[in-house]
């Protein structure tokens, strides 16, 4: 009798702390993934999947994807949401706003970040995404990361899709598509890092995702390429 009491005491102790309303111990930064980037360009879901101020927690919150219907670009920067729209082949419109959907768009919240002075030997985006490999392998997977710093030289794009164009590949999702050089600017870069999720919110032959945005605040838009330079640039990795 005395054993049968015991077990049932165990029993009840194991059920409250399995309860709802028990802790659970978490990163907080978990990567949220809504809609994704092949549906976009292969099916031609260009309808937005997500409305950006329904993203309860805005503390800490990093993210980026397309306007719907992929007519700019999308970047959220620690809790500050930022629209790139096309206005000619060598202007933009940066406004900030959550008044915004995305077909697809990715994102999480980091508070507590890790700081590495990127190496002189890193160059461009092929380096960067080794050395992140390199750099991140005890870390939770995917996750999001930033740079800050001036770079030499970096093509940026904006999408700008013709209204009513139907998309049912790549070539036609990028139609209209506007590009724009910067150099010797001073700029935060957002990304998030996947060796898993390539066509979902990576293109099929990266493991990174990045948007890039002035520290003033006039130009932002999705990185293509980079020339780092020899400043010094800061890499932030979320903290294991």
């Amino acid at each position: 009798m005395t054993q049968k009491i015991y077990l049932m005491g165990i029993i009840a102790l194991m059920a409250i702390s399995c309860g709802p309303d028990s802790k659970k111990e978490t990163s907080g930064t978990e990567v949220q993934i809504v809609g994704a980037m092949k549906n976009v360009m292969w099916k031609g879901e260009l309808a937005g999947t997500i409305q950006l101020d329904t993203i309860a927690s805005k503390k800490g919150l990093y993210g980026l994807g397309p306007v719907e219907y992929l007519t700019g670009e999308l970047l959220i920067i620690d809790g500050q949401s930022y629209v790139s729209t096309v206005l000619s082949d060598s202007t933009m419109e940066v406004k900030e706003t959550y008044d915004i959907k995305a077909p697809f768009f990715v994102y999480a919240n980091v508070e507590h970040w890790k700081e590495y002075n990127l190496p002189d030997s890193i160059q461009n985006l092929h380096q960067l995404e080794q050395f992140i490999d390199y750099q991140s392998k005890t870390n939770i997977r995917p996750f999001a990361f930033k740079l800050k710093g001036r770079i030499k030289e970096a093509k940026i794009h904006i999408q700008n899709l013709p209204k009513g164009t139907k998309v049912s590949s790549p070539e036609e999702a990028h139609q209209g598509q506007t590009n724009y050089l910067l150099q010797n600017e001073e700029v935060e870069i957002v990304g998030f890092f996947s060796t898993e999720h390539k066509g979902v919110f990576t293109h099929h032959d990266s493991f990174l995702h990045m948007h890039l945005i002035t520290t003033n605040r006039s130009q932002m838009g999705h990185l293509d390429e980079v020339i780092f330079g020899d400043k010094k640039m800061k890499l932030y990795l979320p903290e294991r």
